[in-house]
Parts: structure tokens; C-alpha cells; sequence
């Protein structure tokens, strides 16, 4: 129920373009929208039927606050900004599980170009993605050649006696050692590198022509002349960009499969009229939620972070604010960019492809299960279980050497994994590895408490491991008492099912529907144990690290944790980030004791 105090607030909101941001009691923002008309979009809110997502985010807000923007377009950027500055907890954000190359121009005195697949919120500039990847390191080469920007992580303090092969080759200004070239023309290199690498050639060009003509009325003839064959270069690269997107079409073809709270997002990338590749986006939340919006909230993320931007962009389904994001994204390119609606002939094949692929893609990642009554009744023939499971909970050992040991719990229930019921445990009291004990512990620990909270067992428990493993598990199950719950042992060598009272392996044929959920469980039993494992070594050796270090109690280094995340990053951080967050004297100690000379920079 919107309270009365909300709808006034709404009444009062301005007929301009905008953005507007529900907020609860604490004043945290729920969710982030964009409108032409502030007051008509959130109007809309109290009248008809919101979907779920939305109904629940209205019953949690007390108040609505908005930015008024001279244009829709600039509402949208600004609507993408806060999200992702802020993230609330009803937008939909953006999770692309596959990384992609980009190419970073790093913030630093004397910026350097670089390979990248992670993008951060480190203030450096990034450029892509490039699809196919080799297109990243061509980016960069023609970036040293036209530009001549360094591609070393040395500190550049412009104290060595002499620069490296790249000076020599012309593909770096020399930095490093004093005299070869200014901070001035260095970052003016820098300027015109960025004005390539974003697109904007015709912007570039203008500015080189500019220079040139200044250079020769100064009777600067030899830089005169460096810049006019510049210029033919970046012609050169422009015209061959222009010819190839002649003979072919650059359009991102999308489909879209929501359910369940969840949603897949595909994108089949087309440049030059070849599908170079596929991406997969996701998104997971509590409450169902249309198609629609996933395209809607989703599409102006995916290109604000990209700096190639299509011709044309295709969709299964018209959304809401389609003609504003047109208008956007035409701004970013310096050219029209349609979205188009097809309905028939090859390019409605393209995305009803789009659209299966879609469905596949959250199939796939969030292990829906299209038969999954028919595969539960698989298992219950296999294993002579009293019933079809509806839930199986998987168990998984990670360790090295014995230290830092986790084991991971993940649940399957109804034809898909539960990720808000996955658990881990740090394994205590063990002097060497022992997947036993820790196995043992793991499965006493888990049903100690559900036993106490819920009294209630899983239909299946699933124990990464041979028969060793399972006796293991039965252990725990008998000293609390529920040894009657069916459990299995699945070894990953020969892929063999290890029950109780059976003396030999089942082997199950390969294509085995039910061996295949087994087989899904533990594998992502695998990879959370895993995931989980590495995150607890990171931590411990932080830890260790900073332990030496005075002043260095258990705040600051859960707050250097939470910043910087592992050893290596912290050393490689510059020491105003470290003043930043830690005051002057304890920044610059932190620094001195821990950052190397190839990453960090100066302060």
C-alpha cells in the first residue's frame, strides 16, 4: 500500500524530463527511473496493476526524489549513472558472466595503453569490447604507432639514463629518461590516442589539421610534416573501417528469456555481416519480471560501456523508452542508429535465433530443468529411493596442502539451484588435508542446524567423493540420528555412483538424464567450494601482509580488504589511494612497506 505521504510527493513532481529515485525510511535508494515526464511516469505507478518487483519496491518507499534534465537522452545517462554508482535494489543491473577484451588507457602522470578483460571503477579510461579479441592488441599496436604511448608498467619518474627499443622503433615518446619529450606533449598524445581509440576520428583529425597549420606558420616544418603524415595514417585506418561496414551490416541482434525471477539476456554481435560472436548477460532476483523491462533497464548499460555502437540494433519486442535510447545512442556515434522491430524475411530468423539462444543461455545457467519430473524419477529407479527428490543438497571439499580448507553446500530443488540456500564452511581443528573429516564435519555441522531450525532433511544428499567420502557423510548422519536419509557418493574419475548398501560402483550410462543432475550438482558444488577457498587465502595472506605492519588493526585491514581485495592490488595502488583512505602518516607507512616498484605509482 503506497502510503499518503508518497502519492502527495508524486503529485508534486515536475511535467520535465528526468530521473527519479525511490528511497525507504533510511533514505536508501530502491530504485532509480527515467522519464520524459517525471510527473505522468511516476503518476503511472499508483494507477493499474505493477508487476511484482515493482509492487513490493512501493510498499517499502516513503519518499521520491528527482533530477531534472534538459533532455530524455541526458536522463538516461544520468539514470545509468546512479545505478551504477549506486546500485538499488530493484533495478535490474547488468552481469555478463564472459569476459571480453578492452583496451585501458590507465590513469597515471604519463598514461600507458593496455590489454584488459575486467572492467574497474578505477577512473581509467576503457575502449571496446573487441569483437574478435585480436582486435584489442591490433588496437594497441596502432595506438603505439600513431601515437606513440607507452605500453610499460615501470614508474615513470623520467630518471633513467636511457629509454628502452620502443623510442627507438617511434612507438614511444621516451618518458622514462629526462629530455626526450613534456609532460605537455605526452599528454596531448594522450588526448588524441583517446579521440581514436572512443571513434571519434572526424573530432581527431579536425584537431591535427588545426596543429598542423599552427606548426607550419611557426616555420615548424619538421612537425609539420609528422603531424600531415599522422593524418594520412588515421585516414588511411578510417577509410578501411568505412569500407568494411559497406560491405556488411553492424547490428546487435537480442533475445531475451525471463522466468522465474530470472532472466538471459543474448546477443548476437554481427560487424561486417558476420556473426563474430555471442554474448550471454544475466540477471537474478526475488520476483518475476517481464521481458520487457529486462530490455528496457538492461540495454543502456550494455552500451554505455562499449564504444563501439551498432547501425542498427534488433529486437524481438517493442520497450518502453525505445525512442529516447535511439536518440542516445545516436549522440554516442556521430550518426543515426535505428531499432528496428523485424518481423519477417532473414533478419526475423536472426532474432528468433537470438531468442533460442536466450532460452538456452537460462536453461543452462540457472539449471531449469524442462524434464526435471521425468530426470527425478530417473534417480529415484537408479538409487531405489522411496520417491521422486525434489531436493538434493551437494557437498564439495577445497584445500590445498591442508590449509585454509572450505567445504561448500548447494542446493538443487524443483528443477533448479537455490544460490540463496548455498552455504560454505571453514573446516576447524584439522592438522593435514583430509577430505574425510572435513567432509564429516561439514555434513554435522549443515543438518545440526537445519534439524534445530527446520526438522526437516533433504530427499537426496550428494557427496563429492567415493566410498570413503560416503562412509563419512554416513557417519554424521548417524550420530544425529537421520541415517535413513538417502545419500550418494559420485567419484569424478570414472564418473561412478557409490551407495550404502551396495559393495559395488553403479555405473550409469553417460547420457543418463538422471547422472547428468548428479553430475550438474557437483559441479557447481565444485566450483563454490573453489571459489570460496581462493577468497579465504586471499584474505589470510592480507592478512599476513599487513599484520607487520603498526597501526594496521582488524578495521583497517577489513577496510584494505573490502577496497583493494588481495596482496597483489594493494601493492600495485598508489599512494594518494592510501592516504585516501587511511590519513597521511598511516598511508604513506602502508605504502613504503608494501608497494613495488611495477605497479604502484606515486603519490
Amino acid at each position: 500500500m503506497v502510503s499518503s505521504a508518497l502519492v502527495q510527493r508524486i503529485r508534486e513532481l515536475p511535467d520535465r524530463p528526468g530521473i527519479y529515485v525511490f528511497q525507504d525510511a533510511r533514505g536508501r535508494p530502491l530504485y532509480v527511473g527515467k522519464a520524459s515526464s517525471l510527473r505522468k511516469r511516476v503518476s503511472s505507478y499508483l494507477s493499474g496493476r505493477p508487476e511484482a518487483r515493482i509492487a513490493i519496491m512501493l510498499e517499502e518507499s516513503v519518499d521520491v526524489e528527482f533530477v531534472v534534465t534538459d533532455t530524455a537522452a541526458e536522463a538516461l545517462l544520468l539514470e545509468n549513472n546512479w545505478i551504477k554508482s549506486r546500485r538499488p535494489r530493484y533495478n535490474i543491473l547488468l552481469r555478463d558472466d564472459k569476459t571480453y577484451p578492452y583496451v585501458k588507457l590507465t590513469l597515471d602522470d604519463y598514461p600507458r595503453v593496455a590489454f584488459t578483460r575486467r572492467l574497474r571503477q578505477d577512473g581509467a579510461d576503457y575502449f571496446g569490447p573487441y569483437l574478435p579479441g585480436g582486435l584489442a592488441r591490433r588496437a594497441i599496436k596502432l595506438v603505439q604507432k600513431l601515437f606513440e604511448i607507452r605500453v610499460c608498467r615501470i614508474e615513470i619518474d623520467g630518471t633513467l639514463p636511457r629509454p628502452c627499443l620502443y623510442y627507438d622503433m617511434r612507438r614511444c615518446l621516451g618518458p622514462c629518461a629526462a629530455g626526450l619529450t613534456t609532460q605537455a606533449a605526452y599528454d596531448q598524445a594522450v588526448a588524441s590516442a583517446r579521440l581514436f581509440l572512443a571513434g571519434r576520428t572526424d573530432e581527431l583529425l579536425k584537431n591535427l589539421r588545426r596543429e598542423m597549420a599552427t606548426q607550419a606558420e611557426s616555420l615548424g616544418f619538421e612537425q609539420a610534416a609528422r603531424t600531415r603524415d599522422l593524418i594520412l595514417e588515421i585516414e588511411s585506418v578510417t577509410q578501411q573501417r568505412k569500407l568494411s561496414s559497406v560491405r556488411g551490416e553492424d547490428v546487435d541482434v537480442y533475445g531475451v528469456h525471463a522466468a522465474g525471477g530470472t532472466a538471459a539476456i543474448c546477443a548476437l554481435v554481427m560487424r561486417g555481416g558476420q556473426v563474430l560472436d555471442r554474448r550471454e548477460l544475466f540477471w537474478e532476483g526475488q520476483e518475476e519480471v517481464s521481458r520487457e523491462a529486462v530490455l528496457s533497464e538492461l540495454l543502456p548499460q550494455i552500451y554505455e560501456r562499449t564504444t563501439f555502437i551498432p547501425r542498427e540494433i534488433h529486437l524481438p519486442f517493442p520497450i518502453a523508452g525505445q525512442d529516447t535510447l535511439a536518440d542516445w545512442l545516436t549522440d554516442r556515434k556521430g550518426e543515426r542508429v535505428y531499432i528496428r522491430l523485424p518481423s519477417r524475411g532473414p533478419k526475423a530468423q536472426r532474432v528468433a535465433l537470438a531468442q533460442r539462444n536466450a532460452g538456452l543461455a537460462h536453461r543452462r545457467r540457472f539449471r531449469t530443468d524442462p524434464a526435471g519430473e521425468q530426470t527425478a524419477r530417473a534417480l529415484m529407479e537408479h538409487l531405489t529411493l522411496p520417491d521422486a527428490p525434489q531436493r538434493i543438497e551437494g557437498f564439495d571439499v577445497a584445500t590445498l596442502h591442508g590449509g585454509e580448507t572450505v567445504a561448500s553446500l548447494v542446493v538443487w530443488e524443483q528443477g533448479r539451484m537455490q544460490k540463496s540456500e548455498y552455504r560454505s564452511f571453514n573446516i576447524r581443528n584439522l592438522s593435514q588435508a583430509d577430505d574425510f573429516a572435513s567432509i564429516r564435519q561439514a555434513v554435522v555441522r549443515r543438518y545440526r542446524r537445519r534439524l534445530e531450525e527446520l526438522g526437516a532433511m533433504p530427499d537426496l544428499i550428494l557427496i563429492d567423493g567415493g566410498r570413503g567420502q560416503l562412509n563419512a557423510a554416513l557417519s554424521a548422519l548417524v550420530e544425529l540420528g537421520v541415517e535413513e536419509t538417502p545419500v550418494v557418493g559420485l567419484a569424478k574419475k570414472q564418473e561412478e555412483l557409490y551407495l550404502p548398501h551396495r559393495p559395488e560402483p553403479l555405473q550409469l550410462p553417460r547420457h543418463d538424464d538422471g547422472l547428468r543432475l548428479l553430475q550438474r550438482i557437483r559441479d557447481e558444488a565444485h566450483r563454490f567450494a573453489l571459489s570460496r577457498h581462493r577468497r579465504r587465502r586471499t584474505r589470510k595472506t592480507l592478512a599476513s601482509e599487513l599484520d607487520a605492519i603498526p597501526g594496521i588493526g582488524p578495521r583497517r585491514r577489513k577496510a584494505l580488504l573490502r577496497q583493494f581485495g588481495s596482496v597483489e592490488h594493494l601493492k600495485k595502488a598508489r599512494q594518494k589511494e592510501l592516504v585516501e583512505l587511511l590519513g597521511p602518516v598511516l598511508g604513506a607507512r602502508v605504502f613504503d612497506q608494501l608497494a613495488d616498484g611495477s605497479g604502484g605509482g606515486g603519490g
